[in-house]
């Protein structure tokens, strides 16, 4: 697909002028006089890559102008992915809120949006994201804009600055600016107050085995994957959806009064047959890896509206007998008691 390149521009915090009626709006929330923002402990335990995502928006859309004006004074209030990382006097890694900018591409494409819908997991898709190896920007935005109207943005972000949870957030507020609207409530940015540490020191889970655990797989050991493995996304219709949660509901027939929801049913199913299909010896354990959002988990709970990382993990692990053998529901509520496990302490 031909892809034609408008502009490769940075895009730099939304600087207000005394002309301006509504600067009050964009004010920042944190004073970026090259302040340093030490990672937290969470942002650490985050993978070091930049995570890229796509969002397609079918004809009419705002102008690219619009959309970059919008971004401009979003990133007032989000000053972590307009800065750079840095190390400080300590040699801690920290993330300098220097208003550097984020970078901001934009594409055309001479066909129309509904000719490439939906998008499949491929090297294809991979010209409407920025690049991510050996780039500064800790943000990048790709605004492809074709013939019809239709847009994709493409969006890459440093996982080691905000999680999911962050990113969507951030993504709702620039919209809101789009639409002329004002952000509520505003992010929260105290990451001090997440990481105070105990009066005195206490250790109770041992993260250091498991979040920060050294892979001990050097790059001669490392296995060599068929060419024939692809990346697959599976669409569950609503009628199997609700017929898999029916079922798990009958077979937890002993305890009527425990719910599970549709992801822990999901996730049961798939479980089973990913492990159906590895073919593993019936004695040995397997686990799935859970994100949980902690901000309403940890003591003090932490508003939702928190930008940064603060997502814990749930390791559910069965043996592979009782993932093909159980039901369900026997495996839908292994999953569900390990992620009620998770709080400020693990």
């Amino acid at each position: 697909m031909a892809i034609g390149l408008i502009s490769n521009t940075i895009l730099k915090p939304y600087c207000s002028s005394s002309s301006d009626d509504n600067d009050d709006d964009y004010e920042s929330a944190i004073p970026n006089n090259d302040v340093l923002v030490p990672l937290t402990i969470f942002d650490k335990a985050a993978f070091d890559l930049h995570v890229a995502v796509l969002y397609a928006f079918n004809p009419p859309m705002p102008s690219n102008e619009v959309l970059k004006e919008a971004l401009s004074k979003v990133l007032v209030h989000y000053p972590h992915l307009a800065g750079r990382f840095t190390t400080d006097n300590q040699g801690r890694t920290c993330i300098i809120l220097n208003n550097a900018g984020v970078r901001v591409t934009e594409t055309y494409l001479p066909t129309t949006l509904a000719k490439q819908l939906p998008f499949h997991p491929s090297r294809d898709v991979s010209h409407l994201l920025p690049p991510v190896e050996g780039i500064e920007e800790l943000c990048q935005i790709q605004l492809n804009r074709y013939a019809c109207g239709g847009l994709v943005i493409g969006l890459t972000s440093h996982h080691r600055v905000a999680d999911g949870q962050s990113m969507s957030s951030f993504f709702v507020a620039w919209a809101k600016f789009v639409r002329g609207l004002k952000i509520d409530p505003l992010p929260y940015h105290d990451r001090f107050a997440i990481s105070v540490p105990r009066n005195t020191p206490k250790v109770e889970f041992d993260h250091n085995s498991i979040e920060f655990k050294k892979s001990t797989i050097s790059p001669d050991t490392t296995p060599v994957f068929s060419s024939s493995i692809e990346t697959l996304i599976i669409h569950y219709s609503t009628e199997f959806t609700n017929k898999l949660k029916a079922k798990v509901v009958e077979e937890n027939n002993c305890n009527p009064h425990q719910r599970f929801s549709t992801f822990e049913c999901l996730l049961s199913h798939a479980w089973k047959k990913v492990t159906q299909a590895r073919g593993l010896d019936l004695e040995e354990c397997t686990q799935v890896r859970v994100a949980v959002n902690g901000r309403a988990r940890i003591k003090p709970a932490v508003p939702m509206e928190y930008f940064g990382n603060l997502v814990l993990w749930a390791y559910p692990k069965l043996k592979v007998k009782e993932v093909l053998n159980e039901s369900h529901a026997y495996i839908a509520k292994a999953i569900h008691d390990e992620v009620a496990r998770v709080d400020d302490k693990r």
